[in-house]
């Protein structure tokens, strides 16, 4: 790359703020989804507003980052952040929650691009010495992100309306993607064969796909012909991959990874606290909006300390794997979490805001500890040639986790809900939708609202009983580990 002082610092800012755009979309939909369950009357298929999104962006992220190293930076980043653009301005003007799904998976493509390609650019741009620096500048970027997305979220919504969550990402993305047009100039690359793995990313979709509607539709019909089907597709798919995996040049997951037994039991534990962790972004907003009656901008600033806490415990981390075992260290951080869970578990009706923020706080403490030991044990405890590789895959295990956690999860509260909802009554799920929404939960009668809340309170109380099951789940995850001389010391 021919690039003076001036172009780098352009490139620099232009990766900040295309990390913060993207960072800023994981978590400013969360406090905003009660309102837009009220106005596009979707509660029963919310989860695929998320689930899509993590799906595809995870499936892409592999393909763009190839792509990169063999057509060159510029085009595939270009590109990322253009169908990012195109998917947030649909998802923006979507008109039903099917929409909305599938404008969010546009989305999701394009994001599968963004942060990989940064973190590329970032490496290309800078020596060793002023690499760490940056990638630690664009981690804060991506925290900060964290942090403002709940409450900017809120904010959005409660000042303009729901659809700005999605809207505000076209200028930012046309402004990254000017900056790049003018400061990214790259040399022809020569031509190189691909060597993707298309049918191993294809087939996984598929399988994922499949087995997440099947999740869906047992939620009503429970074993019918359709969900038995998509079942078998699913188990079709799933030893299709494996055969396609171990024969591929290039696979998506390579299946070495398996055979070492700490980097497998921590990345089983990172997926299910990665799931866990999507159970306090999604139904601690919908509770404080749906049973509190609270505005979004309420349930942002609720989240947002966890971000600080969460920063604090990746330090704790970093400090306490010089001294501990992967084994001691991931059991604080999950004692942290199930401790959190237990406060939520027992949370009645008149828990508001001043209860959930102090825990919420606590619990990023928790994640904080955990996620920086998943990442740092999972690139410690393979050889120094496949730590690109391994922390790829540990990256797509935690956005699997959240994927498929948050679909079953829908699933369980819509059927709670459904069950307890009175037969013989005139309540029904379309006032659900009503009362979720702080705008329009004022419209219902007083006595409607109150059996709603109570309704919905015991929906999500279940949602953190099994939370709190898999909590304990991860404890016999990490009981076997053990660990030898780490890789790359």
């Amino acid at each position: 790359m021919n690039i003076t002082n001036k172009n780098k610092l352009w490139i620099t800012i232009a990766i900040f703020i295309a990390t913060f755009m993207n960072g800023i979309e994981g978590t400013i939909v969360t406090t905003a989804m009660p309102t837009i369950v009220g106005s596009l009357e979707g509660m029963s298929i919310m989860n695929w507003v998320f689930a899509i999104y993590l799906l595809t962006g995870a499936m892409m992220t592999p393909i763009f980052s190839k792509l990169a190293d063999m057509i060159g930076r510029r085009p595939v980043f270009l590109t990322s952040v253009t169908i990012f653009i195109l998917g947030s301005a649909l998802s923006g003007l979507s008109s039903s929650m099917v929409q909305l799904i599938i404008f969010r998976a546009i989305q999701g493509v394009g994001a599968g691009g963004i942060l990989p390609i940064s973190l590329t650019l970032i490496a290309d741009l800078y020596d060793q010495k002023q690499r760490s620096k940056l990638l630690g500048l664009n981690s804060a970027t991506w925290g900060i992100a964290s942090i403002v997305g709940p409450l900017g979220g809120g904010m959005i919504v409660e000042t303009f309306s729901w659809h700005w969550i999605f809207y505000i990402n076209v200028p930012v993305g046309i402004a990254v993607i000017l900056l790049l047009l003018a400061n990214l100039k790259e040399n022809v690359r020569p031509h190189q064969k691909l060597k993707l793995d298309l049918l191993g990313s294809g087939v996984l979709m598929l399988l994922l796909l499949s087995f997440l509607l099947a999740v869906q539709f047992f939620g009503t019909e429970t074993f019918s012909l359709r969900v038995v089907c998509l079942l078998a597709l699913s188990m079709i798919c799933l030893v299709a991959f494996i055969f396609i995996e171990k024969s591929a040049e290039d696979p998506v997951i390579p299946l070495s990874l398996f055979k070492n037994p700490l980097f497998t039991l921590v990345n089983c534990s990172a997926l299910l606290i990665a799931g866990v962790l999507i159970v306090v972004d999604v139904y601690i907003p919908m509770w404080l909006q749906g049973i509190n009656g609270e505005s979004a901008m309420i349930g942002g600033l609720v989240l947002a300390p966890l971000a600080f806490a969460w920063m604090f415990g990746s330090n704790i981390a970093g400090n306490l794997l010089e001294k501990w075992s992967t084994k001691n260290v991931l059991a604080l951080g999950n004692t942290i979490i199930l401790l959190c869970f237990v406060a939520f578990t027992l949370f009645g009706e008149n828990a508001g805001k001043w209860h959930f923020l102090p825990v919420s706080m606590a619990s990023g403490l928790g994640f904080g500890i955990s996620f920086t030991t998943f990442t740092v044990v999972s690139q410690t405890s393979v050889a120094k040639g496949d730590i690109g590789v391994a922390t790829g895959f540990s990256t797509l295990v935690r956005t699997l986790g959240q994927t498929i956690l948050i679909a079953i999860f829908g699933v369980v509260l819509n059927a709670k809900i459904a069950n307890n909802l009175p037969k013989d009554s005139a309540i029904s799920l379309e006032d659900m939708n009503q009362l979720i929404n702080p705008h329009t939960a004022g419209n219902l009668p007083k006595a409607s609202m109150l059996a709603l809340r109570s309704i919905l309170q015991g929906g999500i109380h279940f949602i953190f009983l099994i939370s709190l099951v898999l909590l304990l789940v991860v404890y016999l995850v990490i009981l076997p580990m053990r660990e030898g001389k780490r890789k790359t010391e």
